[in-house]
């Protein structure tokens, strides 16, 4: 279950970041017809815009399979770090993230337009809210967690970090939303890389 979850802590965030960039620039045009303008804010319907339209069936799979993969990765660091309150609620929390990232599936509704909201938009909107309230306090309670072996501890002060940087940029819209997806993704990488190395460690010995 460990070896399954660091490989999806590492896949999924890959997988993310690929299909992000490559959608964004096969449907430039699409996204700048949307409102949508990769430096001026407010960064109109992106990237949930990019399962709008040609293609979109390959962003909405993207939520749900990185959603899935980032869920696995949380039960593989609950089992990997050290019994606690912490480590059980962290890593809850970040099950829960998983969830609400695979819940952006639910098509958004593009921001400027003539007709009304609907209900998958609406849904779409509730899941990207309870990614926020579920992500950040997840990774602050794991920089806890962290604290509580000595294989884990060097990486508490970057997750806080992390965590800090995140929180502003997650509600703004603009250039620095790249920031916070940047900062998580990456986050996640490093985190899955070093419950890979416990993995291999723990082989060895």
């Amino acid at each position: 279950m460990i070896k399954l979850a660091a490989c999806a802590g590492i896949l999924g965030p890959a997988l993310f970041g690929f299909v992000l960039t490559t959608l964004t620039i096969l449907k430039y045009d699409f996204l700048l017809a949307l409102g949508w303008h990769p430096r001026s804010p407010p960064t109109f319907d992106w990237p949930s815009g990019l399962a709008l339209g040609d293609n979109g069936w390959v962003m909405t799979l993207t939520f749900i399979l990185s959603g899935l993969m980032m869920t696995i990765f949380a039960s593989g660091l609950r089992l990997s770090l050290p019994r606690s309150r912490v480590t059980l609620i962290s890593t809850l929390t970040l099950s829960l993230a998983g969830l609400a990232l695979a819940g952006l599936a639910f098509t958004t509704d593009p921001t400027l337009r003539s007709t009304p909201v609907t209900w998958h938009g609406r849904l779409h909107d509730l899941s990207f809210v309870l990614l926020g309230i579920t992500l950040m306090p997840s990774m602050i309670l794991l920089g806890f967690a962290f604290r509580q072996d000595v294989f884990w501890r060097s990486l508490s002060s970057y997750t806080w970090g992390t965590a800090l940087l995140a929180v502003p940029t997650f509600s703004l819209k603009g250039s620095v939303f790249y920031i916070f997806l940047f900062a998580v993704l990456v986050w996640c990488e490093v985190i899955a890389m070093r419950l890979k190395s416990k993995i291999e460690t723990q082989t060895l010995q």
